[in-house]
């Protein structure tokens, strides 16, 4: 074991970043958390400060190592676990970003995916990365910052520019720009990256009309990413684990064998199942994904998105004004006896898996003159276990093997009336864990392994701890009398507006 026991996580999320520090025993001996604004500058667009991502991360290491009262001198090892998809560019010499980060709920380059599906890219996409042909990845995103900034096509073709997702730039700028690297979770969510031949795809970049000079290397999930700079925490700590937020959950729930599965409530909500070191096609539209890449050996899932979780209460909090807190959902949710046939389908930025909808828009059904805020506050959670349903109902038919049980964490899983709703909506026992920031776990994990603090995965699985268990309550008859009514409750939202398919729009 590692002389220095103590690992840092830096869980970098969409609308906040979180550090944690844990022990040997996996306790959690210091955290912090802090929000950073979020900049919408047109319906649909989406967008972040790289320089506000970079001092949230910085600010909360330094905070959750003085929580813990010990010096970075102490910690073996720094993990990064990061919003996916979202996607920054920036000049290699003065580090400084040619424009905001286009962050992965941004809907500006659907035009850019339409046109690419109507000159036959989606079946070469879908067959070399396993997604689908959506807004949601990074690629279009890299396409449209190629074609709105002045120059910067020249720029990026003669090696000035550097691309990443927001490890790559977390990595960078701890390194002082030293590395340039990402790991195979999140390269695979670029649109990019060949996870069958594992490497970047020629063909793809080819004809999306991207440099591969602006890339990053690809390293393993669990290994050296370099060591961030002394300045940042008060002494050298090397970054020795990597993977994208929903997969380092994934990591950090302890599925380690093929037909484990877990789901995270977040910002958006997140079903992987492990599928082992075979990459599963889906029939139903479900997303092929690389898990991660330790010990040698390359590990995939599949993958069920929600675009809209949390951000839903977020909504409700900061856009109309109903919550005081985030917390006060759940009492204000169960103020009424039911919904009232009140049914909010979030699709502020369009739907994901099983609809890939990037035209569907938020819809609010079933209102009377009786409905109140308490509807609101049920039917924006109850929407988030509908969604959940969704993802689970496609994720039987590809895998072929019914739903047992249901992994939780993220932060939204404190919130006991949305768990319970999702047990009785899901027919199945929702498990919520003693440590709930599964995705920061995940990630401490992947760092704590290289650096020798935990020996093998089978210590780490050792240490799992379940806190509660959610037993459905629902009669089968009522869940699917009221799921039926949320899919015709999406019907209303699907295809609601139209943009110019032109990639200049």
């Amino acid at each position: 074991m590692s002389t220095k026991s103590y690992v840092l996580a830096l869980d970098q999320g969409t609308t906040g970043s979180t550090a944690m520090v844990f022990d040997h025993a996996f306790n959690v001996v210091g955290r912090a958390y802090r929000e950073f604004p979020q900049h919408y500058p047109r319906p649909g667009w989406v967008e972040h400060d790289p320089e506000d991502i970079f001092q949230s991360v910085l600010r909360t290491g330094r905070e959750a190592l003085q929580a813990a009262g010990i010096d970075a001198g102490q910690v073996a090892g720094l993990g990064i676990t990061n919003q996916r998809e979202t996607t920054i560019l920036w000049d290699r010499k003065s580090g400084r970003p040619v424009h905001n980060a286009i962050v992965w709920q941004c809907r500006r380059s659907a035009p850019i995916c339409e046109q690419w599906s109507r000159v036959g890219l989606a079946p070469i996409a879908r067959e070399h990365t396993g997604l689908v042909m959506d807004a949601y990845f990074s690629s279009s995103k890299v396409a449209w910052l190629l074609s709105h900034v002045d120059d910067l096509p020249a720029r990026a073709q003669s090696g000035e520019i550097a691309f990443g997702t927001v490890d790559t730039w977390l990595i960078w700028r701890l390194t002082n720009g030293a590395v340039h690297a990402t790991d195979p979770s999140n390269a695979s969510r670029t649109m990019l990256y060949d996870i069958h031949e594992r490497d970047w795809d020629d063909d793809l970049l080819a004809g999306f009309g991207i440099p591969a000079g602006i890339l990053p290397e690809v390293r393993p999930s669990s290994g050296s990413f370099g060591t961030a700079a002394a300045e940042h925490f008060g002494a050298e700590i090397p970054i020795l684990g990597v993977a994208g937020d929903q997969q380092s959950a994934l990591f950090g729930q302890g599925c380690y064998a093929p037909g484990t599965a877990k789901n995270t409530y977040g910002t958006g909500c997140f079903i992987l199942l492990n599928t082992g070191e075979r990459a599963v096609a889906s029939d139903n539209r479900l997303l092929t994904t690389v898990a991660w890449s330790v010990n040698g050996k390359y590990e995939y899932a599949l993958e069920g998105s929600v675009f809209s979780a949390g951000s839903v209460i977020q909504w409700l909090r900061d856009g109309l004004g109903i919550l005081t807190k985030a917390s006060d959902s759940e009492a204000l949710a169960t103020s009424v006896k039911d919904n009232g046939g009140v049914y909010l389908v979030p699709a502020f930025t369009g739907l994901g898996a099983p609809y890939w909808d990037m035209y569907a828009r938020g819809t609010l059904v079933g209102m009377t003159r009786d409905t109140g805020r308490g509807h609101f506050a049920r039917a924006a959670l109850e929407a988030v276990a509908y969604q959940t349903r969704d993802l689970v109902e496609a994720m039987v038919r590809d895998s072929g093997q019914a739903l047992n049980s249901m992994r939780v964490d993220g932060g939204m899983v404190a919130n006991d009336f949305l768990m319970q709703f999702q047990a009785d909506v899901l027919g199945v026992p929702v498990e919520r864990p003693a440590i709930t920031e599964s995705t920061a776990l995940g990630a401490a994990c992947l760092a704590g392994l290289a650096a020798g603090v935990w020996s093998s995965l089978h210590e780490i699985k050792k240490s799992e701890r379940v806190e509660r268990v959610f037993e459905p309550r629902m009669s089968a008859d009522e869940r699917d009398a009221l799921y039926a009514e949320w899919l015709r409750a999406v019907e209303r939202a699907r295809g609601w507006v139209r943009e110019p398919a032109t990639v200049g729009a």
